[in-house]
């Protein structure tokens, strides 16, 4: 399989971490969206990353999609998502809710970044978004007591938080008073610490 797209994308990255965890082979081919709209675009008109090429050359658009084709390549006892209701659908939301936020970020920096004129409309709207999603999903998880979200083992939605956060850090450094929301910092910290985590990331590259 090749997975297309930089590590400093959460959307990436969690695709990356996934495949890791699972021992999956893959080559990753670091290309951007602006830099790289050519090469990216015979395999994904979208020129949107990640996209993951099968190996009968098949392609998989969307952080989401792919991640659920990926936990059908192991047996059931391993996937990252849990199997079973209602904590399926539970990590479902909390992962929507990390990519949510993400999304919303990427929003704020290609607002203030790629325009001369900004709409302090929409910055604020933006900022509002991450703002409540932080405090929602800081809020959840100071009330668990298990090592990580769902159970003691690591999951999806562990990854796509703590994806989430970090990208928000380094893409709008000074935006968010990481105080106000220890128990996601925490979280945070504790993916980060994993091998898994420090194998697959990159320093935000903000586009040129």
């Amino acid at each position: 399989m090749i997975l297309i797209g930089q590590f400093d994308s959460p959307f990436v990255r969690r695709v990356g971490i996934a495949l890791e965890l699972y021992g999956l082979p893959f080559e990753h081919r670091p290309w951007s969206v602006f830099g790289n709209v050519a090469e990216i675009r015979p395999f994904n008109p979208l020129v949107r990353v990640p996209t993951l090429v099968l190996d009968d050359g098949d392609v998989l658009i969307e952080s989401h999609a792919i991640l659920d084709y990926l936990d059908s390549l192991v047996p059931v006892d391993a996937r990252l998502f849990p199997t079973a209701e209602p904590a399926r659908h539970r990590a479902i939301k909390v992962a929507a809710l990390a990519t949510g936020l993400a999304d919303k970020a990427v929003s704020l920096f290609y607002e203030k970044r790629l325009h001369t004129e900004t709409s302090a409309i929409w910055i604020d709207r933006c900022r509002a978004q991450i703002g409540a999603v932080l405090a929602v999903l800081e809020a959840e998880r100071a009330g668990i007591a298990t090592t990580w979200w769902f159970s003691d083992r690591l999951g999806h939605a562990d990854i796509a938080v703590a994806c989430a956060l970090r990208f928000v850090g380094e893409a709008h450094p000074g935006l968010i008073d990481w105080s106000a929301f220890p128990a996601l910092t925490a979280h945070a910290a504790a993916c980060e610490a994993l091998p898994a985590f420090h194998r697959i990331a990159q320093p935000f590259i903000p586009p040129s």
